[in-house]
């Protein structure tokens, strides 16, 4: 009895204290995240652990939905279990589906198998779609615990190739909608460039100036131009011009709330994704030559040097006398000729100049590569090449990264009622210490010294490695890590600087056809100019959202890329492809192939027939516990191409011998290898 009493009463004592627990009872708020089992885990920041969601407690929750989740119980094992009570934003409203029509209603069975609730679609709301047809629905009412949401068909995907379903899906599942809300669409219908002479009357009038637009050969939207023209006192003038849109797109409107929600543009391989409806954004504030335009400028005065005397800020109108692409403006940068080369030359070396003193001051020259696809007529990636930053690019960056800089400390200058004016900074914090040092400790392996005394000695050696990486074999995983290390760049109105281009102010200015924070520097400029400031209490929670909307574009953005590779990567399936080692795990390696640029992964099951392998965070490597053989980040290794895997993004490799296992002999790396095969 005794021995049992004693087992007992400790039992006991322990449910009374998981009982107890001071959170059990409370509601939190955090994101929904749905496995493909069903099962939730709600992300509360400030809670160690996540909470668990069963699915019969997650209601009509769903995959990224924000909310508020109330803690019922611990698990035996430790884990805090609660029931979703209430939905405060939902993270997308659009789903991809199959649709199930009965004789009186009709239900999508969304793709997503981390999608575990059906939408109630009425039979007046098909839209022409059929039983068993791959559609679009759009949410129109989501209410109660237990309700299925219900909807509208917006598009029938019936038909359509496999891999646009699959961009339409990434969008949809991060938010964006592939199309824009009828009245939407009909609102910007209605705006035109017809410009009245007390709208003019308003602007200083640039159109006499030589401006010009360099962009991309494939842009379709050109949202800056640059005016230039010597002074007489032998500085120049030189005009950062950039579209109008709050001029066009006003608070209130429906346009308005569509621009906000999206809060950004998406790039995809064969798509861009809009911010706003086609009619703005490649008519009527697209800068295209030979066209009045209306503007919001910066207009510096500056010298060859770059140093800045003074400054204007306005709105504008312009006339583009040319459009260059990147190649064009190179050219001339490279051979002195052209049109308009001598206004260019003059650019280039402010510039060049203007960049010098930046790295001077701390900026970090992070420069990977940007690898594009090049798509036959069906979206099939056919061949790829790597996009180059040049001196044209940077012509343009260095005098876009100058105005913002310019109109963020402006803005930061003024308060209203003695308080600093609700503004969106772009901030980007100083990196944390613990991921530095360990990032420090691998790049000194490869004979690479961080001095971690302070941000600025971080930041100056972080730019010596950088540049004595170029051309050396471990270069691409230096700069990969060196970018991880960094913290994200978000919106705030707590403007602790920009670490990584050594500004002590920064904002977004210069690109309001694809960014909503611009939109909103433009509205707070020009409430400041017109000494009509409207504190904005809830500017701090818009930043979140543009930031929140930024992260999920660039999930899409990296999602679609990897579904590109993916198909890029089914003709090589059986050849052996040389490449490097970009990162470790303890389930395994991947690689990037050299020739291909794309990434797959080699398991720790399939090397299982030659060792067994720990993973070694430190080192960022896997080691053989037998051979000692490793794996570590930025080693060369060739790889068999087994399988790819569209719809789970996925390329599998082997790993194929090259060389003999590390520290032990070629007869006893057999004998190690036959034991760990039995």
């Amino acid at each position: 009895m005794s021995r049992k009493k004693s087992k007992y009463i400790p039992q006991k004592k322990k449910k009374a204290v998981l009982k107890k627990h001071p959170v059990i009872g409370k509601r939190f708020t955090g994101k929904l995240e749905v496995t493909r089992h069903g099962k939730g885990y709600v992300v509360v920041e400030g809670l160690d652990d996540d909470i668990i969601v069963y699915p019969e407690n997650m209601h009509v929750a769903m995959d990224g939905d924000r909310v508020k989740v109330v803690v019922s119980k611990m698990s035996k094992n430790g884990r805090l279990e609660g029931e979703v009570v209430e939905v405060i934003t939902h993270a997308r409203t659009e789903f991809i589906g199959r649709l199930d029509v009965s004789p009186k209603f009709a239900f999508l069975i969304p793709d997503k198998e981390n999608i575990k609730t059906d939408i109630f679609v009425p039979l007046n709301a098909l839209n022409g779609a059929k039983n068993g047809e791959r559609v679009i629905v759009a949410i129109t009412e989501w209410q109660g615990k237990t309700k299925n949401p219900a909807g509208k068909v917006t598009e029938i995907l019936s038909g359509e190739r496999e891999n646009e379903i699959a961009m339409k899906e990434i969008l949809t599942a991060n938010g964006f909608s592939p199309n824009f809300p009828k009245e939407v669409v009909a609102e910007a219908e209605k705006l035109s460039d017809d410009f009245s002479p007390a709208e003019i009357r308003k602007r200083k009038d640039m159109r006499g100036i030589t401006t010009f637009t360099i962009d991309p050969k494939d842009a379709r939207d050109f949202d800056d131009a640059l005016s230039v023209r010597p002074l007489e006192n032998g500085d120049i003038e030189v005009g950062v011009h950039i579209a109008d849109v709050s001029h066009f797109v006003r608070p209130g409107t429906a346009l308005d709330a569509e621009a906000y929600d999206r809060a950004t543009s998406v790039y995809l391989p064969d798509r861009v994704c809009p911010m706003l409806p086609e009619h703005i954004s490649n008519f009527l504030c697209s800068l295209r030559p030979n066209e009045d335009k209306l503007a919001f400028s910066v207009i510096f005065q500056i010298n060859r040097k770059g140093t800045i005397r003074q400054f204007w800020i306005g709105r504008t109108i312009i006339c583009s006398d040319k459009r260059f692409t990147y190649e064009d403006a190179q050219q001339i940068i490279e051979t002195g000729q052209g049109e308009w080369s001598e206004e260019i030359l003059l650019l280039h070396e402010i510039a060049q100049n203007l960049r010098k003193k930046r790295f001077a001051k701390g900026a970090i020259n992070f420069s990977s590569e940007e690898v594009r696809f090049e798509l036959d007529e069906n979206g099939v990636p056919v061949g790829l090449f790597i996009k180059e930053s040049k001196e044209a690019n940077q012509l343009i960056e260095e005098f876009m990264l100058l105005a913002n800089k310019t109109v963020a400390a402006y803005a930061g200058g003024k308060k209203v009622n003695h308080n600093p004016i609700p503004f969106p900074y772009r901030v980007h914090d100083i990196p944390n210490e613990e991921k530095l040092g360990t990032f420090a400790a691998f790049a000194s392996r490869f004979g690479y010294e961080l001095n971690l005394n302070n941000p600025d000695t971080v930041a100056r050696s972080f730019n010596a490695m950088l540049q004595q990486l170029k051309g050396r074999p471990e270069s691409l995983v230096l700069e990969q890590l060196g970018i991880r290390t960094m913290a994200k760049a978000v919106y705030s109105t707590d403007n602790i600087g920009h670490y990584g281009l050594g500004f002590k102010d920064y904002c977004h200015f210069t690109s309001p056809i694809r960014r909503y924070p611009d939109v909103m520097v433009h509205r707070i400029v020009q409430e400041i100019l017109d000494k009509e400031v409207k504190a904005d209490a809830h500017m701090e929670a818009k930043c979140q959202h543009c930031s929140d909307q930024e992260r999920k574009a660039m999930e899409s953005e990296r999602e679609a890329n990897k579904y590109k590779q993916v198909e890029y990567m089914q003709k090589y399936i059986g050849e052996t492809l040389d490449a490097v080692i970009s990162g470790v795990s303890s389930i395994g390696f991947w690689a990037e192939t050299i020739g291909q640029k794309c990434e797959g992964m080699v398991s720790v099951a399939d090397l299982a027939a030659w060792d067994t392998f720990e993973y070694i965070e430190a080192n960022y490597s896997l080691r053989g516990l037998h051979t000692g053989r490793q794996f570590q980040m930025g080693d060369k290794v060739k790889v068999l191409v087994v399988a790819t895997h569209l719809e789970k993004r996925q390329i599998d490799f082997d790993w194929v011998p090259g060389d003999e296992p590390k520290k032990v002999s070629k007869k006893t790396a057999g004998k190690d290898k036959k034991k760990a095969r039995k």
